[in-house]
């Protein structure tokens, strides 16, 4: 009716001709007449129907979008991928086509969810020292150079909105444990909640409700903080919408432009000391001070953090007869000792260690190699194959372990190795590391090759003297070129004349 309103005031009170009314419109002068005769009705046109090339597969697309709908945003296909998957079926139709129809399908599943009731919130408040809140996000950073994917572990107080963030090269239980480690630390105390969502480093299946099976070390982690450990509903990001929004904040916070370090432990003390910042410049939100005075007046209700949770995942490893434990398609040495022998590897985001007996054996700096493409790398420690060259000194030449043997060690080794039994010699000295300290021995050996005396004999005599606080060198003594008498003999004959006026005396014959 708006239509046929504007035609009827502008021929009747604006008195404008019916061409200048067609005109405007863009409606014949037969339907401006008609119009004007009739002011009940206003003609509804009627748009043809056009077959579309999609209308065979509109079906399939929906069904599609449905079930992408209840994916995580990482895991869904995006509209290009749904396209091709359209192309491979037989659609010969454009990619334009597509996108219209996910957009169209979008907005009216909206619509369904407001009506529903769905896309309505209630807005939440905590108590000081309530609550945190915890997710994870990818994000990017040039490390060492190079373009690197990072885990992102986002923590968040949701009474003063406190924020910390550290990253990882994994996703992984130990790396979860860590950063639990570091955000109570930065935070200043653990609250009483802290709220999850389903994410696999923590949940092993997800119940009917609330019903969650937890991971058995992510037990030990809560029972350790002494804090309740609460899960959201699948696909209820709300429930924890403060960590989402830190999240997508972040990104331009923190990882825009993109932060260029040396090393991952750079970058991870760059965040901590970039986010204690931001506490003092972001206002709070719901209060007039800045994060930084409300967390100030959160802090004390949070409960001191005593012994940090000791955060390793264990697993179970046979040592081979090389005196290797095989991780992550990476190799690490073991003492000897233990070869053929079951071991435990904890492992940490940043090291390994292998426990036996109870006791803590040995200990390496994690590798952590993303790349399938690549080999995976072997960490050598010479110390652990000391006990075999014992028996084969013969070993030492070609051993890989003794690749990267210290730089006197090594020239010893090539001195010794020119005369027969020389190996056997090396090995005797490279196992006086097990009885002294491994600085005095090589102070020994670089003494020895100073002094041109490369041998086993003069290091053990250096070597006994250094332990016995005696100086390697002896002192330098300073003698004239000649000696001199303070008194000179005389040449006096006579002298033997005066013994024989002696008293004889008897003497023993």
């Amino acid at each position: 009716m708006a239509l046929l309103s504007v035609i009827r005031r502008w021929h009747f009170r604006d008195q404008l001709s019916i061409r200048e009314i067609s005109r405007r419109t863009g409606l014949s002068r037969n339907t401006v007449r008609k119009y004007l005769r009739d002011d009940t009705v206003e003609p509804v046109f009627k748009v043809p129907e056009r077959p579309s090339k999609l209308d065979a597969f509109a079906d399939k697309l929906s069904a599609w979008l449905r079930a992408e709908s209840t994916k995580s945003r990482k895991q869904k296909r995006t509209i290009k991928q749904l396209h091709a998957d359209l192309v491979s079926l037989g659609y010969d139709g454009s990619y334009g086509r597509v996108a219209a129809f996910a957009r169209d399908w979008k907005a009216d599943r909206q619509r369904e969810q407001q009506t529903s009731g769905r896309g309505t919130f209630v807005p939440l408040a905590f108590e000081p020292g309530e609550a945190f809140q915890f997710d994870w996000s990818e994000d990017w950073a040039i490390i060492g150079g190079e373009r690197t994917k990072l885990q992102v572990a986002h923590f968040k107080l949701s009474y003063s909105r406190a924020f910390i963030v550290r990253a990882y090269l994994l996703q992984t239980h130990e790396m979860l444990f860590d950063a639990h480690n570091h955000a109570f630390r930065v935070l200043g105390g653990v609250p009483r909640r802290g709220i999850y969502d389903n994410m696999k480093t923590a949940v092993d299946k997800v119940g009917r409700g609330k019903d969650r099976q937890v991971n058995a070390r992510f037990s030990a982690l809560v029972s350790h903080y002494l804090f309740e450990a609460e899960f959201c509903n699948p696909a209820s990001g709300w429930e924890k919408g403060q960590v989402e929004k830190n999240v997508r904040d972040a990104r331009h916070r923190l990882w825009q432009p993109m932060p260029r370090v040396a090393s991952l432990e750079e970058l991870n003390d760059w965040l901590e000391n970039r986010c204690k910042d931001l506490w003092q410049t972001i206002p709070h939100g719901t209060q007039p001070e800045t994060i930084a005075d409300i967390w100030a007046e959160e802090v004390s209700k949070l409960m001191q953090v005593g012994r940090l949770f000791d955060g390793f995942v264990e697993y179970a490893k046979r040592v081979s007869p090389t005196c290797l434990v095989h991780f992550e398609r990476n190799r690490y040495s073991v003492p000897a000792s233990f070869a053929n022998r079951p071991v435990s590897l904890r492992v940490y985001p940043d090291r390994i260690a292998v426990v036996a007996e109870g006791l803590s054996v040995c200990e390496h700096q994690r590798i952590i190699n993303r790349s399938h493409d690549r080999p995976g790398r072997t960490v050598y420690d010479w110390r652990h194959y000391l006990a075999v060259i014992q028996r084969k000194p013969g070993a030492l030449r070609n051993g890989a372990p003794f690749a990267e043997l210290p730089e006197a060690f090594t020239s010893l080794q090539r001195h010794l190795l020119k005369k027969p039994g020389g190996d056997r010699e090396m090995a005797e000295i490279l196992a006086l590391v097990l009885h002294h300290d491994e600085r005095t021995v090589l102070t020994a050996v670089e003494t020895a090759l100073d002094a041109g005396v490369p041998t086993k004999t003069h290091v053990l005599n250096l070597l006994h003297r250094l332990t016995d606080g005696k100086p390697v060198t002896p002192p330098v003594i300073r003698a004239p070129q000649a000696l001199s008498l303070s008194q000179e003999p005389k040449a006096n004959v006579e002298r033997y004349d005066a013994l024989r006026k002696l008293k004889e005396a008897r003497h023993a014959s």
